[in-house]
C-alpha cells in the first residue's frame, strides 16, 4: 500500500490496522496483527519454529505481549518492546498472555509471500515444507 492522498490533495500515510505498508518492490512490508488471546498453557504457537535463511524479521508489540524463541532460549517482548530476529536463526512466537495482544510485524516481502502461500485455502499439509523451501526458509516444526 503506498501513500494516498486526502482533503486538498495532501499525501496521507497509509494505515495498518487491518492491510500492511510496502509493496512487492520495497526492502520491507509492515503488518499490523492482532492474536485474540485465550489460555497461555499450553502455549498457542502463531508460528511454528522456522528459519529464513536470507531475511531478517522483526516485531513491535503495540498491546499485550509476545512470547518468542529464538533457537533454544525463550524471550517475552512486552508492550513497547520490539525484537530483531536475524536471518538463519531458527524462531517461534505466540502469545504470552490471556488476553489480545497486537503487534507490528516488519518483514521482506519474500517472508510476507510465504506468510501470504501458508494462508492460502486448500494448501496441502504435504505441501507446507515445499512452500517454506521456495521462500528461502526452512520449516523445523512445532516447539
Amino acid at each position: 500500500m503506498s501513500p494516498g492522498t486526502g482533503p486538498g490533495d495532501r499525501l496521507v500515510a497509509a494505515a495498518v490496522a487491518g492491510g500492511a505498508v510496502g509493496s512487492r518492490d520495497a526492502e520491507i512490508v509492515m503488518v499490523e496483527w492482532t492474536d485474540p488471546g485465550g489460555p497461555t498453557e499450553p502455549r498457542r504457537y502463531i508460528a511454528p519454529m522456522h528459519i529464513h535463511h536470507d531475511d531478517d524479521e522483526a516485531w513491535y508489540v503495540l498491546d499485550g505481549a509476545l512470547g518468542v524463541r529464538l533457537a533454544d532460549h525463550d524471550v517475552e517482548v512486552l508492550a513497547g518492546g520490539a525484537i530483531l530476529v536475524p536471518r538463519g536463526m531458527p524462531h517461534a512466537y505466540w502469545n504470552a498472555q490471556e488476553g489480545p495482544t497486537r503487534y507490528l510485524l516488519v518483514m521482506t516481502p519474500r517472508i510476507q509471500a510465504l506468510v501470504d502461500a501458508l494462508h492460502a485455502p486448500g494448501l496441502p499439509a504435504d505441501a507446507i515444507e515445499a512452500t517454506f523451501r521456495e521462500y528461502h526458509s526452512e520449516l523445523i516444526g512445532w516447539p
